[in-house]
């Protein structure tokens, strides 16, 4: 790791709360005071204690560091400078209790950076890592001999502890010096854990003649005077051992100065309307009080600009009286306010200048939604001159209460058309699709894999359908762009829960391309729903020249980059509106945000050069990620499997069929395969016909699986493989979001390849279980899976699989290929989903559209042929009592 320069060190959260960190590629060259330190941080973290973010808190917070990392750097350093900060921390040791408070927590929830596990960041979870750090130091400090100031010291050499010297400002009643000035000392801890505060004189008096210990308390004091005119000037006079009266500005000199006097360790107890600077003035602008004449990007709002002192309004009048004031304090409105009369004459000028334009005409949405990312834009000031807000009007926010909230939404249902049943949660998805529609803003849907996304897009299209009727609106087909391995998933589940949309693919491998609109006569306003691929989308001219109602990309993730052609073509189609699916956390990198939403809703985080100006901005002022999420939540809905609104309407177990195509090389071998067993069938009988109709049936699936498999070769080739390319695409959303997966096969040879081949796509080793496997190392095997560590996944054959082994770690059971028997399946599935599984299992089934495989499933789905307990007594040779006839129709290639 060392010798590579192009390595940045990650923080993720991972789904059980705990923190990881792991290497990335950097796009930028690391120099070398961050690569030493993220290696000294890495090297703490790998001994698999929490020191490392003990260290991280005291870390120099001037050597750069990854935003996620950075991010637990500043959380850690606020309980750094709280533990240097309390008073009598050597005589408490680890007794010490630091608290946080809740508002304090949340402001960091709201601030932290767009990082790998966002969804699993919660208030619960800070709190817990405060905790730990709390133990941390506590077991630490225990151990050790010398002093706290001398421990801490080892962490971080500047760090001063407080000492028992106070500086006390209180507000007074006289009103030519309206402060008073007191300095403090605490004395020991009683026998209680104790301790007074008394004025700085009485030391004088108790330590007499002992200058030595005078001198001892006062360390942090003379610390302070070397910094500070005002201290140096209270001691040489003596006045620091005195009461003092204090006009506004004496105070306001004082105040300013207080970090100063903290990080020589003197703790300052102060009004609190001073956190860090006493609030000024601040212009805000309210935008969208009424409701527009129309709806969509364009909609025009009215907007009103108001001056604030802290979060009471002020008039023109009361702040230009301001202005008369000399600069310092100021009392108005029965408060004390800083005065900066620079700032407050531009805040004063933006102010008039917005008014002036309020009374000229409105912001159109999408310009009131992008000033929150950058509101000085709105009046051309500079970002740091003037404290400038845009909120919410009364119609506006009633608007972006239901986009973030669905449940405050209106229902709206499909007919008894449609065949799904929905679940309360996809219900509320359907109505908020529905409401974005009503306001033409483009939706995100990014509900966790596995919650029924599709379902919710069919739902909507169906009730589109339903109201086009009513209205007798004029009909625009919609268009939907997959990946090519998720053609036939959507295709399967229209005529499953949607028969009454037309719908036509729109791709040269799909049986319905030649009667794709383009080909023949048809136009795509003869459907409903046109199908193709992100590949399509850039060959096919007619797709580009007609004007969708709807576009709907699945896997959006794959436009995340602006500068491929595929990006720049799917965004120069034309559409009413347009929705996007990913079960992948999109909120995962700041770099994907900016394409999804520029094609979701174009404009709203501004054009490229304006993102990466305020990405930039992000490294100093984490409070822009906050802004940054508040602009875009409103167009995301994101459930998780783990939200109580979900997991109460949500089985334990979610089947879902996933259809892989087969590739070139599949196809051919395929169809000679066909013509093989169509020659020898008919010349075998009796138990020799048995045999190799089961002999057959396992050659299709090893080529399903995978042509090398079949020939006996060893290259497993991504590409020549449909299962493997759907794999994938699966398990790049899993590894996104840090979940484990079972990945069960009934073929011991093909265990050693698909684990090599996820060992890419999870970039790390997993576990392999088979048959050949020794008893004794199996408990060391599932041991490893269940552990914290995290081993995302683990390959099984069913057989060794499937009996004695408790892998409740993983959220993710996939069938790569079937058994044929329930029974059997559901017995694997069951590795993961049993007693002491506390998450929802997803189980994928894998099939390959057109082929045995998929024939076989609806026969047993169909269940008109065999009674469930029949075909799990009899394994798969129900299969060979099967007429000539109907095997080679079984067997026989149908796309």
């Amino acid at each position: 790791m060392t010798e590579d320069i192009n390595r940045e060190l990650i923080a993720v959260v991972m789904p059980n709360g705990s923190l990881e960190l792991e290497w990335t590629d950097a796009k930028e060259s690391i120099i070398q005071s961050s690569r030493l330190l993220q290696e000294e941080i890495y090297r703490r973290f790998s001994r698999n204690t929490d020191s490392w973010l003990l260290f991280l808190g005291f870390c120099d917070r001037g050597v750069s560091l990854s935003p996620s990392l950075d991010y637990w750097r500043s959380f850690a350093g606020l309980f750094a400078k709280r533990l240097s900060q309390t008073p009598d921390l050597e005589a408490l040791r680890h007794k010490v209790e630091l608290l946080i408070e809740e508002d304090a927590l949340r402001r960091y929830l709201e601030d932290a950076p767009l990082m790998t596990g966002s969804d699993y960041l919660t208030l619960e979870l800070l709190k817990d890592v405060w905790l730990r750090l709390g133990k941390t130091f506590a077991g630490a400090i225990r151990t050790y001999k010398g002093t706290v100031e001398d421990f801490i010291k080892t962490y971080s050499p500047n760090v001063h502890l407080v000492g028992r010297v106070f500086f006390h400002l209180v507000e007074n009643k006289d009103e030519e010096n309206p402060f008073a000035f007191l300095a403090t000392y605490s004395t020991r801890l009683n026998e209680q854990g104790k301790s007074k505060h008394l004025p700085l004189k009485h030391a004088l008096q108790e330590y007499g003649q002992d200058s030595e210990k005078l001198l001892q308390l006062l360390t942090t004091v003379h610390r302070a005077a070397q910094r500070s005119p005002l201290i140096s000037e209270l001691l040489e006079t003596g006045e620091m051992f005195h009461p003092l009266a204090w006009s506004s500005k004496e105070a306001f000199f004082f105040l300013k100065e207080i970090p100063v006097y903290e990080d020589c360790g003197i703790l300052c107890r102060i009004p609190n309307w001073w956190k860090g600077g006493a609030s000024g003035i601040r212009l805000n602008v309210s935008v969208g009080n009424k409701e527009p004449s129309f709806v969509g990007m364009d909609a025009l709002l009215n907007f009103d600009a108001q001056l604030f002192l802290g979060d009471t309004q002020i008039s023109e009048e009361e702040a230009e009286k301001l202005l008369s004031e000399s600069e310092g304090l100021a009392y108005i409105k029965n408060k004390w306010v800083a005065v900066d009369p620079e700032k407050l004459r531009q805040t004063l000028e933006a102010y008039k200048k917005a008014k002036e334009m309020a009374n000229v005409g409105g912001l159109s949405f999408i310009e009131a939604l992008r000033l929150q990312l950058r509101p000085e834009k709105l009046l051309g000031v500079h970002g740091q001159e003037i404290d400038l807000s845009i909120s919410n009007g009364k119609w506006m926010e009633s608007v972006i209460q239901k986009m973030v909230n669905p449940q405050k939404i209106p229902p709206v249902k499909p007919d008894d058309t449609f065949k799904a049943e929905l679940r309360e949660y996809q219900q509320k998805g359907v109505n908020w699709l529905y409401f974005l529609h009503s306001l033409q803003l483009g939706a995100c849907l990014a509900d966790d894999m596995g919650l029924g996304k599709t379902v919710e897009v069919l739902a909507f299209l169906h009730i589109l359908k339903l109201e086009l009727h009513r209205t007798g609106s004029p009909h625009k087909a919609s268009l939907l762009i997959v990946p090519a391995s998720l053609i036939f998933n959507w295709c399967y589940e229209i005529q499953r829960f949607s028969p009454d949309i037309r719908f036509s693919v729109a791709h040269p491998t799909a049986n319905t391309a030649p009667n794709a609109p383009g080909k023949t006569h048809n136009s795509p306003d003869d459907f409903d729903l046109i199908i193709t691929t992100y590949a399509m989308a850039q060959r096919y001219e007619w797709l580009q020249s007609y004007s969708w109602n709807y576009i709907i990309l699945d896997e959006a993730q794959a436009i995340k980059n602006p500068g491929t052609k595929q990006a720049r073509a799917v965004k120069k189609l034309t559409a009413r509106n347009r929705i996007i699916m990913t079960g992948t956390p999109i909120e995962n990198r700041l770099s994907d945000l900016w394409s999804l939403f520029d094609f979701l809703n174009p404009g709203l985080l501004g054009n490229i050069k304006e993102f990466k100006e305020f990405s930039e901005r992000l490294k100093d002022d984490l409070s822009g990620y906050a802004k940054l999420r508040k602009l875009i939540s409103p167009y995301i809905l994101r459930r998780l499997k783990t939200d109580k609104s979900v997991i109460s309407d949500l089985p334990g177990k979610v089947e879902m069929k996933t259809y892989a195509s087969l590739s070139k090389k599949q196809v051919l071998l395929y169809n000679r395969a066909v013509e093989d067993i169509r020659r020898a069938i008919t010349e075998t009988e009796g138990i020799k016909r048995k045999g190799l109709i089961l002999s057959s049936l396992m050659k299709f699936k090893q080529l399903c699986n995978h042509p090398d498999q079949y020939l006996g070769q060893s290259g497993f080739e991504e590409n020549e493989s449909g299962k493997f390319t759907r794999l994938r695409e699966i398990c790049e959303t899993i590894y996104e979001k840090r979940e484990k997966a079972l990945i069960f096969t009934q073929f011991k040879e093909m265990t050693e390849p698909l684990h090599d081949f996820l060992a890419g796509i999870f970039y790390r080793k997993g576990l392999i279980l088979h048959g050949g496997v020794p008893v004794s190392k199996r408990k060391e095997i599932v041991e490893a899976f269940q552990s914290q560590s995290y081993i995302p996944f683990m390959v099984l054959s069913l057989k060794a699989g499937g009996i004695g082994l408790n892998l409740t770690e993983a959220n993710h059971v996939i069938h790569f290929d079937r058994w044929w028997n329930p029974a059997v399946e559901n017995q694997a599935t069951d590795r993961a989903f049993r007693i002491g599984q506390k998450k929802n299992v997803i189980v994928h089934k894998f099939l390959t559209k057109g082929t045995v495989e998929e024939k076989i499933d609806m026969m047993l789905e169909e269940k008109t042929r065999l009674a469930e307990d029949i075909i799990s007594g009899a394994g798969e040779a129900w299969i060979t009592e099967m007429r000539d006839d109907e095997l080679i129709k079984l067997f026989r290639l149908t796309l």
